[in-house]
């Protein structure tokens, strides 16, 4: 018993030299969706802060496709060393459960949760050419015309709002998915679809420019960004959407690697300068803890299973 005991003081005195030691060369994060969109753009801001604080270079490796699939299952099966992480979001870590037969990875067990990065605004938009200036126009217009929806994937929640849209307002739309957001709204602006769901830090601006009309935000209250748009919700009672995205390391990554990456993270993301910048973006940062990340992800799977299977969405 001194034996094993004397081990286990050995195992976790070298865990803590190594965590200590950490980092001693470079690190990747890789990001599911493409350059330009709100995951990719605070994933490089944390990467930069941190690897100029550390010494090492931190860089973002933007894996698009297959609904984020392709990026998970590459942070899923890599070493569990703090040397790769990944930035899952509600379509890789809750929505995709429900939406794939068989997925490559298990958003819960492959993955050690590290922070809630970011809670962002949704905002539904329309190309101008659409003539409608509120939900319910929206809805009578896409029963006299064929309509096309972009969306940042399948799996997405742009995907899942839209979807959700078509059996609450009981219309026909045709999905239209791309590898991200920026893709989706560079087709959008040039008339190539007709709408779409997305964040609102990447459609915002468009819309204030006037090269889009933005309808209405999917929480469940108005934005503190936009107060003068109404809420999908208020003209469809009950829909809501929200988007999140999440760091994440492989299961079994050492625990005081995520704490530490969690603390630095929440420090860098409750600074003054992000602070600042956020509600002008429709996105919030809460601080929280691997724990209560892991107990979100675990309700996010739940809510939106049920979604999921009534309206019908099918990825395979």
């Amino acid at each position: 018993m001194r034996l094993l005991a004397g081990f286990l003081v050995f195992f976790i005195w070298i865990s803590e030299i190594q965590a200590q030691a950490y980092p001693a060369k470079p690190i990747r994060i890789i990001c599911s969706f493409p350059v330009g969109g709100i995951a990719d753009l605070y994933g490089r801001i944390i990467a930069g802060k941190l690897s100029e604080q550390w010494g090492q270079p931190i860089v973002v490796d933007n894996r698009t496709g297959a609904g984020g699939v392709i990026a998970a299952e590459a942070g899923a099966k890599a070493a569990p060393d703090g040397y790769t992480l990944v930035i899952g979001s509600v379509g890789t870590h809750a929505v995709n459960v429900a939406l794939f037969a068989k997925l490559p990875y298990d958003p819960v067990k492959d993955f050690a949760p590290i922070v809630l990065l970011l809670e962002a605004e949704g905002l539904l938009v329309v190309h101008p050419s659409i003539p409608a200036q509120n939900v319910q126009e929206l809805i009578l217009v896409s029963r006299s015309k064929p309509l096309t929806f972009a969306s940042a994937g399948m799996g997405s929640a742009s995907h899942l709002a839209g979807e959700l849209f078509k059996s609450m307002a009981k219309v026909e739309m045709t999905h239209v998915p791309y590898k991200g957001n920026v893709p989706a709204i560079t087709d959008l602006l040039a008339g190539q679809t007709s709408l779409l769901f997305a964040t609102m830090p990447t459609v915002l601006p468009h819309a204030r420019a006037g090269k889009l009309r933005a309808l209405a935000t999917m929480g469940s209250s108005r934005a503190a960004a936009t107060p003068e748009l109404p809420t999908v919700g208020e003209s469809l009672p009950g829909f809501e959407v929200n988007n999140w995205i999440g760091l994440f390391a492989p299961a079994n990554t050492p625990p005081e690697i995520v704490r530490r990456w969690n603390a630095e993270v929440t420090r860098i993301m409750q600074s003054a300068e992000i602070q600042a910048r956020l509600p002008g973006e429709g996105a919030r940062f809460t601080a929280n803890t691997p724990e209560q990340f892991s107990g979100f992800v675990k309700a996010e799977i739940a809510k939106w299973a049920p979604i999921v299977k009534a309206s019908g969405a099918r990825a395979d």
